[in-house]
């Protein structure tokens, strides 16, 4: 009850006398609501041993009927036990809806119970429950209510908890840690198969924008996890489902940059693909907003894995370019790059590039004179390639 009604001493004697003798008939309203409780649903007989439940509905109801009769200053243990109660059921898994009727099918109970005494007997006890009406069921809708504060506070408790040590199994899995059955844990409370094809992505959290991250689709799930330095998606691959589907999934609704590692075969092997997504987002230069795959990027990934030999490469590839004025200097590797891009076409790189195909070409001779390396040769090739790489994402 919100507060208790006030009441003469004549109606609180009357009323504690017929509390005192529903006390009396105790065990036989226990077995009653017991019987109810299980004619309502089966589910109440598969959480707890029938004699444990019954020991809880007996001292859950003897409370509340002292409640009653109690004055009117005095302790509310009948709140103090539902919220015990709400507690202990969340964590027992009683669904909410359960416990609720529980408690109104008690009130009802008790209620028939204090009606059925007084009736035949003194006027006036009749007359001092009816008085009573609104107290008793104040109690009980505060009693039910408090139990299911309760409830909700330790559902949203246990929630945390499991969402906490899920998410740091799937720590210990992209970190690649060892230990027995970490992989077959992490896959029973995630809800995925231990053994499967599986890719990871990394995002450069930095370029985090409020999008929404996909969940799954066309065959794939994923599973999001945010790291101080960046988001981390762990993807489940169905069946026929490959790379291209992740990158297609990924595509708008996910500004990058980004890297996709290839595919492993289980949640074990999360660690490796973790370091490989990691190493695709490494080809990204700073300003690049694309999700990139490491199986499209591998002589770049080759680059970015060594850095010391990296810039020995520039070194030596781009030494006197390097001494050029920086405008000058970005012309010719923008030129390079364009020329590249478009597969040796001097032609198209001039249209990309707003000039004269023979600018390009002689911007192309200026920077093999530069390098003392030949475009036409393709072990040169390779390294002014590899070099200019190295260059940008430096």
């Amino acid at each position: 009850m919100g507060a208790r009604r006030r009441r003469t001493g004549h109606d609180w004697k009357l009323l504690a006398a017929s509390c005192t003798a529903l006390l009396e008939r105790l065990p036989e309203l226990v077995d009653e609501h017991m019987r109810q409780l299980a004619e309502h649903s089966p589910v109440y007989g598969e959480f707890l041993p029938y004699d444990q439940q019954w020991r809880e509905a007996e001292e859950a109801m003897r409370i509340g009927i002292e409640t009653i009769s109690a004055p009117r200053d005095s302790p509310r243990r009948d709140l103090e036990y539902a919220e015990d109660a709400g507690r202990r059921r969340a964590q027992q898994g009683l669904p909410l809806e359960l416990l609720v009727h529980a408690y109104r099918s008690a009130g009802y109970l008790v209620w028939d119970a204090l009606l059925e005494a007084a009736t035949g007997k003194e006027p006036d006890r009749l007359g001092v429950l009816m008085r009573s009406a609104t107290m008793v069921w104040s109690a009980v809708d505060a009693q039910a209510a408090a139990a299911t504060e309760a409830y909700r506070a330790t559902e949203m408790e246990l929630r945390r908890r499991t969402d906490e040590r899920l998410q740091a199994l799937l720590d210990a899995l992209l970190e690649g840690q060892e230990a027995p059955g970490l992989a077959a844990r992490a896959a029973a409370g995630l809800d995925l198969p231990e053994r499967g094809p599986y890719a990871v992505v990394v995002l450069r959290s930095e370029r985090r924008e409020p999008l929404r991250r996909p969940v799954e689709g066309a065959g794939l799930r994923f599973v999001w996890r945010m790291r101080a330095d960046c988001e981390v998606g762990v993807v489940a691959l169905g069946p026929g489902q490959g790379l291209d589907g992740v990158a297609r999934a990924l595509d708008g609704r996910c500004s990058g940059p980004g890297g996709i590692s290839p595919v492993v075969a289980g949640l074990a092997e999360l660690g490796r693909a973790r370091r490989l997504a990691e190493l695709a987002l490494r080809t990204c230069p700073p300003d690049a907003s694309a999700v990139v795959r490491l199986d499209q990027r591998m002589p770049t990934a080759l680059v970015v894995s060594q850095p010391e030999l990296a810039a020995r490469l520039v070194a030596d590839v781009f030494g006197a370019l390097l001494e050029l004025e920086p405008p000058d200097r970005a012309v010719l590797l923008e030129t390079l790059d364009a020329w590249l891009s478009c597969e040796g076409s001097a032609g198209r790189a001039a249209g990309r590039l707003y000039c004269h195909r023979n600018t390009v070409f002689n911007r192309l001779r200026r920077l093999e004179q530069l390098t003392t390396r030949s475009l036409a040769r393709p072990r040169d090739l390779i390294e002014m390639t590899l070099a200019l790489d190295a260059y940008r994402l430096a």
